[in-house]
């Protein structure tokens, strides 16, 4: 079997957290050498440097992982055949034209859809609950129920869901013991896939948007899809509705949102924006109605290792000369936020 020279640059936490001891152990057995690198220890230009010197044909990085040179091929001597990202997004990382060269490289994939599946079902059952406005005027003076409060439950309700990749299919099976009933508009799914879930087709957005009490974003951004939920299908939810945006935030028109958020007829849940980190200016930040989270749908602290799991075995599957799960090509990379 083909044994790689693999380098990984990880900083102490982030190898606890993607690859804690047994996933080390089985990442070295892989390999016919393995240096660990941690970036927090480099000084700006030893970078380069350590490339030079390992000449690895698989790096694994993570967050604190340096931008690759533009020139890693030339520094290499050409070793460089794969990276294994274990995080998201690559853009920090690798630069297009390197992908587009043939540099191969993935990242957490699918991986993480259970635990972004998880917190939108939260976020669902916090809105409908109205946990934001609770938390932020108990902690903030006397506030308590009374005969007129208003609060709701997930069991039975009308679930939309606007896309149906693999977050909104986990989505579907944690939803079911509340015995829902969930339609989604994804106009290329077929039907097939709607029927192993049990999951009806809602033929027009407008038609998700007003047929449903709870809906649930997880559309794919594309230059088609930016600011394709509007004013006007937001003001299609029944009143005390909730909107949750666990998938792009850019998929929605967020000034509409918060206009129609401040109105207060409507509970929203979101964990991603328009634009990262959250302006402090941001009217969201304002309204009690909108529960705020910074973009943590994703793998909580103690699964990372699912995602230090998915690496592993794409690691092997590239020793064994297998397509590659999650591979960043250069029209994914172009297309990615």
């Amino acid at each position: 079997m083909h044994r790689p020279r693999i380098l990984v640059a990880l900083t102490r936490t982030e190898k606890e957290d993607f690859l804690p001891r047994e996933s080390f152990s089985e990442l070295e057995s892989l390999a016919s050498s393995v240096r660990l690198v941690d970036p927090l220890e480099l000084a700006q230009d030893q970078w380069p440097e350590v490339l030079a010197d390992f000449r690895p044909e698989v790096l694994v990085g993570a967050w604190r992982t340096p931008p690759l040179p533009a020139d890693v091929k030339t520094i290499t001597g050409d070793s460089l055949r794969y990276v294994c990202y274990l995080p998201g997004s690559v853009r920090k990382l690798v630069g297009e034209d390197l992908i587009r060269e043939g540099l191969l490289v993935t990242n957490w994939g699918n991986s993480i859809a259970r635990t972004v599946a998880e917190c939108g079902l939260m976020m669902a059952i916090a809105c409908l609950r109205r946990v934001s406005y609770w938390n932020l005027h108990m902690h903030g003076g006397p506030a308590w129920k009374n005969a007129e409060t208003l609060t709701g439950s997930l069991f039975e309700r009308r679930v939309g869901l606007h896309g149906f990749g693999v977050i909104a299919r986990e989505l579907v099976k944690l939803m079911q013991p509340f015995g829902v009933s969930i339609s989604t508009y994804s106009p290329s799914v077929p039907d097939s896939l709607l029927d192993e879930f049990a999951v009806r087709r809602a033929d027009t957005l407008e038609e998700l948007f007003r047929e449903n009490d709870v809906l649930v974003e997880l559309a794919a951004l594309t230059p088609k899809s930016r600011h394709m939920v509007t004013e006007a299908h937001l003001r299609m939810i029944p009143e005390g509705g909730v909107f949750v945006n666990i998938g792009r935030g850019a998929v929605v028109d967020e000034e509409a949102l918060a206009r129609v958020a401040a109105e207060g007829k409507l509970q929203v849940g979101l964990d991603v924006f328009g634009k990262e980190p959250l302006p402090a200016d941001s009217p969201f930040r304002k309204l009690d109605n909108v529960l705020l989270l910074p973009h943590i749908s994703g793998p909580t602290t103690d699964r990372r290792q699912d995602a230090g799991t998915f690496g592993l075995e794409n690691i092997r599957r590239y020793i064994q000369g297998e397509p590659l799960q999650s591979e960043i090509t250069g029209d994914v990379y172009a297309r990615a936020t």
